[in-house]
């Protein structure tokens, strides 16, 4: 069957579109990762929603007769936007679970403070200020988050923290051993995205207790990163016993 020149038209564009959509998602993180997070971001949206988009377009063209000679084609621009769609996906599934918020802590009456993260922080940066109302939907999005109760003793379980801290690939960025404080920073693999975390250590009768914070330099949510943050330190200290 002789394809009239529309079509093979049609393909072709859906290709190159397939193929600047691919390549959109390295040029993506490089922005973010430059600094450039708003725009990156977008382009990142903007570039794995087209990829859903024109897969489903490639599906439809596949079930066309036309079509069906340049199957090998279609195929070939359905792999290239596979990688945006599953991204896309991804973002899909994980949708509703997570609260508009970037301020996580082990300690809703009391969140530690930070000293040393406002030098490090730039003039766009969120703020490092407690928001009252984000406590109460952190309460009810992550009531599993609560201090750290340990039998060490505070000094004890300062140097545990900070080994932990640092087994955990964090950036510790000041300590005071006195206060037993610690501040630190994460710093996400692909967006090179850093979020700053506070540590404190307190005594009491039983040994200690570990609070954290956890704060997202940049964005109104999340996605849950910050609790996740602190989940992994909290198993991590009671790998050894608390």
């Amino acid at each position: 069957m002789q394809q009239s020149p529309g079509s093979s038209r049609l393909l072709t564009v859906l290709t190159y579109l397939a193929l600047a959509l691919l390549l959109a998602l390295p040029l993506a993180v490089l922005m973010v990762r430059a600094g450039l997070w708003q725009q990156g971001l977008m382009l990142y949206a903007i570039s794995c929603l087209a990829a859903a988009v024109v897969l489903l377009l490639l599906v439809l063209l596949l079930a066309l007769p036309r079509y069906r000679q340049r199957s090998r084609q279609i195929w070939l621009g359905a792999a290239l936007v596979l990688p945006g769609t599953l991204l896309f996906l991804s973002v899909l599934a994980t949708r509703g679970y997570y609260p508009p918020i970037h301020d996580i802590t082990t300690d809703l009456s009391d969140p530690p403070v930070f000293t040393h993260a406002t030098t490090l922080r730039g003039p766009d940066s969120n703020t490092l200020a407690v928001k009252p109302d984000t406590l109460g939907v952190q309460r009810e999005a992550y009531p599993d988050l609560e201090s750290l109760r340990s039998e060490r003793s505070a000094s004890n379980a300062y140097r545990h923290a900070l080994e932990v801290a640092a087994g955990l690939g964090w950036d510790i960025v000041w300590q005071d051993p006195e206060s037993a404080y610690i501040e630190a920073v994460d710093t996400t693999a692909i967006m090179a995205f850093k979020d700053d975390i506070a540590i404190r250590v307190r005594s009491t009768a039983e040994g200690s207790v570990i609070d954290l914070r956890s704060v997202s330099r940049v964005g109104v949510g999340d996605i849950g990163a910050n609790a996740k943050r602190i989940r992994a330190f909290i198993a991590a200290f009671k790998q050894e016993g608390t």
